[in-house]
């Protein structure tokens, strides 16, 4: 509790007064943190590939700085070819070489491009009022979930990957998203019609319930229970993150093709 009442001013007032470079900043600390509990959890002792990993990843995130979109599919290449590289001749067993590989890859895709959205959604028209949005989708979200769940909650969701999840505590969520937008709305959004309310508050909520099981199944297929202890009481960095890792592109190609 007290971890985010110190964290949560901090991000917000990031956002609000620290422009697209500092929140870049923001987006790439959060990124090399989240890389490298990735790492521990699907390639433990591979140290020196983890910090590579966490290192380029917070570099990635200021690629959409440069105004170029086509310079981050580059970055990304780069990486990959640099990592098959370094895994082809840090070679631990070769019978496990395709699956570290494997492992590599889904690292780079699941954390720095999709977190790179966020730079990108920021540098858009609006960009501070939406990364206010998703916080306050994935927030209520989360809460109205949560005891919506744990009062009326007796059908399971998805028990193999996430046996407490209810349908129940879903649909909570998903309502609890559209009070979060519409409080967005007549706020400090009033430029968002009706449709974008329900719209983004749905979709985002969905992808946000969707990574939370995602990163659920990483942590089951890999036997961990956190994948860190980055924020004391909270677990780690991906364990915060993971709703808005998988809302952050679809709200920017809302933002950038329909709205």
């Amino acid at each position: 509790m007290i971890t985010a009442l110190i964290l949560l001013p901090v991000i917000i007032l990031t956002i609000l007064k620290g422009g697209p470079l500092g929140f870049a900043c923001l987006v790439s600390f959060f990124t090399v943190i989240g890389m490298h509990e990735y790492y521990r959890m699907a390639l433990p002792g591979r140290t020196l590939e983890a910090w590579c990993a966490a290192a380029c990843s917070g570099l990635l995130i200021f690629v959409p700085l440069l105004g170029e979109e086509r310079l981050a599919l580059a970055g990304i290449t780069g990486l990959f070819l640099a990592f098959a590289l370094l895994f082809l001749f840090r070679i631990r067993n070769i019978a496990d070489a395709a699956r570290d590989i494997a492992y590599a890859s889904l690292g780079f895709l699941y954390i720095p491009v999709l977190l790179m959205h966020l730079v990108m959604l920021r540098q858009t028209a609006f960009g501070w009022q939406w990364l206010l949005v998703i916080m306050l989708i994935v927030m209520t979200n989360d809460s109205a979930a949560y005891y919506t769940g744990s009062a009326f909650g007796k059908h399971r969701l998805y028990p193999l990957v996430s046996p407490k999840k209810s349908i129940e505590g879903a649909l909570g969520g998903l309502i609890g998203s559209i009070g979060g937008t519409m409080l967005a709305k007549f706020t400090f959004f009033p430029q968002l019609s009706i449709t974008d309310v329900v719209v983004t508050a749905i979709s985002i909520g969905i992808l946000g319930q969707t990574g939370d099981l995602f990163e659920s199944l990483l942590k089951r297929s890999f036997g961990v229970k956190d994948s860190g202890n980055s924020i004391p009481g909270h677990g780690g960095v991906l364990d915060r993150l993971d709703s808005i890792i998988f809302a952050a592109p679809a709200m920017y190609y809302y933002v950038r093709f329909f709205f």
